[in-house]
């Protein structure tokens, strides 16, 4: 049999912004309903190389198509070579044979689904007149969750704050680029939470930075940089009395931010108000006053790969990208 093999190039022409968005809702609840099967992830981290590697993987009983995705975060990669700091590779296998149907590039993927899935939280849970983000990070990440967020809502105005200061500039530029927000750059956390619609943090710090006297009444959080033991952007006190949504409790109580506030004895599983997909499906109510602080803890997962990387693949296969090899 034939294996499509699909570069970075050809899997951007098969991306759609929107597409992705509306993908990774029906991955969520699909999940939600029982209709995937996610191990564990693995994680692998190589501390001498300032790296670490996920492997994510799934069956999805809906597109009967099994995903496996090899993502590395190595942070030295731009300044000590010509590499991106996330690389990634997702490898597509018939659901029915086990057949290897594609090999994909996965860093664009991870991004844009990472991206989507910080969209639908807020376009969920946010107060619907939001306007203001504030951003901490102004790598490919904190890009990617404001270019999706803009397709969801009428953001106005980005703060940012990146302890990497030469990231910053260009940051600023491609964001007023290509949405129609307004970036400003800011020296301090305190700063950056300066009239905050919605917080999103996109950093691997392993030592929270944001601290809960920052968070006013009505926030909504997105919390994407602690997706494994050890890292820690929030204050686990931002978790009391809040809203808790999670993309996975499982994954989250075991590796997210939610992870720490339960270590630090602030909340309880039993604490955590709903999976996203419960929202998605309808079988719990969203936001439900204007001073609510609310909360999604994004670790990722394996359905949010999947059903991106069969759209890209079914789209690729109509637009006739990329090349096919006989793997068998």
């Amino acid at each position: 049999m034939k294996t499509l093999l699909l570069s970075s190039k050809d899997v951007k022409e098969a991306l759609s912004m929107k597409e992705v968005i509306s993908a990774v809702e029906d991955g969520y609840i699909a999940y939600n309903k029982g209709k995937v099967q996610q191990p564990y992830i693995v994680s692998i981290e190589i501390p001498a190389n300032n790296g670490e590697t996920d492997i994510k993987s799934c069956y999805n009983e809906l597109n009967e198509t099994i995903s496996v995705k090899i993502a590395s975060g190595f942070y030295d990669n731009g300044k000590i070579n010509d590499l991106p700091t996330m690389i990634g590779t997702i490898l597509l296998y018939d659901g029915r044979t086990g057949a290897p149907l594609c090999i994909m590039d996965g860093s664009l993927i991870t991004g844009i689904r990472t991206g989507a899935a910080g969209a639908i939280s807020s376009k969920l849970l946010a107060r619907k007149n939001s306007r203001n983000v504030a951003v901490f990070g102004a790598g490919g990440q904190a890009r990617m969750q404001i270019y999706t967020l803009c397709e969801v809502m009428d953001i106005k105005e980005v703060r940012v704050h990146s302890r990497n200061k030469e990231e910053l500039t260009k940051y600023k530029q491609d964001i007023e680029e290509n949405t129609n927000a307004k970036v400003i750059i800011c020296d301090t956390v305190k700063e950056t939470m300066e009239g905050a619609d919605i917080a999103i943090s996109t950093t691997p710090s392993k030592k929270y930075y944001i601290d809960k006297t920052l968070v006013k009444p009505g926030m909504h959080i997105v919390a994407v940089g602690a997706d494994m033991p050890g890292k820690n952007e929030w204050d686990p006190e931002v978790f009391r009395e809040a809203k808790i949504v999670c993309d996975s409790i499982a994954q989250c109580i075991s590796r997210g931010e939610t992870r720490n506030a339960i270590v630090a004895g602030v909340i309880k599983e039993n604490d955590i108000y709903a999976e996203i997909g419960q929202l998605l499906a309808g079988e719990k109510p969203l936001r439900e006053n204007d001073d609510e602080v609310t909360i999604f803890d994004i670790t990722g997962m394996g359905v949010q790969d999947n059903v991106t990387a069969v759209m890209v693949y079914e789209l690729a296969k109509k637009k006739g990208l990329g090349e096919y090899f006989e793997f068998i």
